[in-house]
C-alpha cells in the first residue's frame, strides 16, 4: 500500500484513494463530499466511460432512432440539428440506456449478440478509463493545483479485472497509484439494493461467462426461447447473483488494499471523517 500507517496517512500533503464496491453503498456520496470541500479532485470512471469512450456510440444510439422519425430524419440529413448525451457525474441514464437489457424486441429489448456487443464496448471502455487514472491524477496537481484525488469507479470494476492475478494491469496501476478502498456491505445491504433494483431495475455491466451462464440457465428455467425473454424480469433474475458473483471478486481486490464498512460510510459528515476512517482502516489492515 502507498500509506504504510494511519499516521502517514493523515499527514500525507497528496491523498489518494480509489473507492470500489457495489453500487449504492456510498463511492459517489464520499466522492461528491470530498469534491465539494474544494481540495480533492473527483474522477468518475462511469463519466469518463460515458464521455470519453462510449459518447460516440451512444450519440449515434440516438441518431439512430431519430432517423425513424421523418421529421428529425431531414433536420440531421441537413444539419439542422444536433444530437448529443448530456452525462452528468450525477445522471449517467444515457449510459445504461445504451446498454440496454436483453429480450424481446416488443418489450424494450436487445438481440442478445448485439446486448454482448454493447456489453464487450462497455468493458474496453471501463478497462481504458481505470488506466486513465493516472493521467488525471497529474492533471489534478498540474493544471488544477488540487493536492488529493479520489477516484470513484463504477460497481462492475471486480468483472474487467482479474483479482486473482497477482500481474493483473488494471490492479497493478490502481494500486501503485492509489489506496484501494472496498466499501464493505453487509446482507442487509445486499436485500435493500435487491428490492431497490427491483423497483427499477436497471442496465448493467456483466461478467462475460457469467452473463452466458445466466442467460441459458435464465431461458432453461423459464422455458423461454430469446426472442420470448422479458427485459426487466430477466435482469430482475440475475441481479441477486450478480451481487453474489461479485462479492469474492471485491474481497480478493480488497487484499491490496483496505476496507471500510458501509455503516461507517453512513457515518461521515465531513472530509475529516473520512480521513479519520481511511486512517483506522489502514491502522487495522493487520
Amino acid at each position: 500500500m502507498i500509506y504504510g500507517s494511519g499516521r502517514e496517512w493523515l499527514e500525507s500533503a497528496n491523498k489518494r484513494v480509489v473507492l470500489f464496491g457495489m453500487s449504492g453503498l456510498g463511492k459517489t456520496y464520499l466522492s461528491n463530499m470530498l469534491r465539494d470541500a474544494g481540495n480533492w479532485f473527483h474522477y468518475s470512471i462511469d463519466y469518463r466511460i460515458g464521455t470519453r469512450y462510449m459518447g460516440e456510440f451512444i450519440a449515434d444510439n440516438f441518431k439512430r432512432e431519430a432517423m425513424k422519425v421523418p421529421f428529425l430524419r431531414e433536420l440531421l440529413m441537413s444539419d439542422s440539428v444536433y444530437i448529443a448525451s448530456n452525462i452528468t457525474f450525477e445522471n449517467l441514464a444515457p449510459l445504461s440506456t445504451y446498454l440496454g437489457k436483453p429480450g424481446s424486441a416488443s418489450r424494450g429489448g436487445l438481440d442478445f449478440t448485439e446486448y454482448c456487443l454493447r456489453q464487450n464496448q462497455h468493458r474496453h471502455a471501463e478497462i481504458s478509463a481505470l488506466l486513465d487514472t493516472r493521467h488525471f491524477l497529474d492533471r489534478a496537481i498540474d493544471i488544477y493545483n488540487i493536492p488529493h484525488f479520489v477516484c470513484d469507479s463504477g460497481g462492475s470494476i471486480c468483472e474487467v479485472v482479474d483479482p486473482q492475478d497477482p500481474q493483473d494491469p488494471v490492479l497493478t496501476a490502481m494500486e501503485r497509484d492509489l489506496l484501494m478502498v472496498w466499501i464493505k456491505g453487509t446482507e442487509a445491504h445486499t436485500a435493500e439494493l435487491v428490492r431497490r433494483f427491483d423497483r427499477a431495475p436497471k442496465p448493467m455491466y456483466y461478467q462475460p461467462q457469467f452473463l452466458e451462464d445466466a442467460w441459458i440457465s435464465y431461458r432453461v428455467e423459464k422455458g423461454l426461447q430469446e426472442d420470448e425473454v422479458n427485459p426487466d424480469d430477466f435482469i430482475r433474475w440475475t441481479y441477486a447473483r450478480a451481487l453474489a458473483h461479485r462479492q469474492p471478486r471485491y474481497e480478493a481486490m480488497a487484499q491490496r488494499g483496505v476496507t471500510i464498512t458501509a455503516e461507517e460510510v453512513s457515518q461521515i459528515r465531513s472530509p475529516e471523517d473520512f480521513n479519520a476512517l481511511i486512517a483506522r482502516a489502514i491502522d487495522r489492515k493487520d
